[in-house]
């Protein structure tokens, strides 16, 4: 039996048993640790590339981790740079966006967009509160503006829904969308674009934030008036809203990823 093992795992004299802890300390066995000391942002042949140690940094399938945009490669930096004893990828939301669009989105552009513009089927801004009288007034005041744009940007016209009854949208809407999504280039956009969408069930809030209508804190806000207005009544739950800062962190990576030059 190897003691090592169950000593690690048992608590020190006078200390109380928490299982929580013990998992987490049992989790990060399975994280590797940190094996660099040094991260720079280094520029050559008109890129900013992530550098550990002296040594470049690439992708899961060695794609070289180098960007035209002097931010990117700044924010990259610095969540690499804020890693701790191990490297957790949870804790890096841009580094995992970042690969995922160069290494799996690059090569799938077509699929990608598609599931995008599907959410223009059943977009979370259609479906509306049947009460309390108050929610319905401020998903209307709220929700509909955003509504009214994308008719007017390319005459997408969205049907409502009151409760959780299924609503048809009307083809040529979502065609509008479509073509609209098609027109992203970049796996990197791409890939910003499809987590905004996921994490709100938005598509026109991910756009609206793509295309300057919306910043990333007002998407997150509107995604959220249901959840907020609950919370007011009832109070507040501490597990959903930290469940909801990690995906905020998300968000936020998506929001400055969406844009930038690549």
């Amino acid at each position: 039996m190897n003691n090592d093992l169950f000593d690690n795992l048992a608590p020190t004299p006078g200390e109380a048993i928490d299982p929580v802890a013990l998992a987490r300390r049992d989790l990060k066995k399975h994280l590797p640790r940190r094996f660099w000391k040094e991260t720079k942002s280094v520029t050559r042949d008109g890129l900013h590339h992530l550098e550990l140690d002296g040594r470049p940094a690439f992708t899961p399938a060695r794609k070289p981790l180098a960007f035209a945009d002097a931010a990117l490669a700044e924010a990259l930096r610095a969540e690499w740079d804020g890693v701790g004893e191990f490297v957790d990828p949870a804790q890096m939301p841009l580094t995992r966006m970042v690969n995922s669009a160069l290494d799996g989105v690059a090569n799938e552009m077509d699929a990608v967009a598609a599931e995008i513009a599907k959410y223009a089927g059943s977009d979370c801004l259609c479906y509306r509160a049947d009460g309390p009288e108050r929610l319905s007034a401020l998903q209307t005041a709220q929700w509909d503006p955003l509504l009214e744009w994308a008719r007017e940007r390319w005459g997408a016209r969205f049907n409502l829904s009151a409760g959780v009854m299924f609503v048809d949208q009307p083809g040529e809407t979502i065609d509008a969308i479509r073509r609209c999504v098609a027109q992203v280039k970049s796996p990197m956009h791409l890939a910003a674009l499809h987590v905004m969408t996921t994490l709100t069930g938005s598509v026109l809030l991910a756009l609206a934030v793509q295309q300057g209508r919306l910043s990333a804190e007002e998407a997150w806000a509107l995604a959220h008036l249901d959840e907020d207005f609950q919370m007011e009544v009832w109070g507040q739950d501490e597990e959903a809203l930290a469940r909801r800062a990690a995906r905020w962190r998300e968000m936020q990576a998506a929001a400055m990823l969406v844009n930038v030059a690549d």
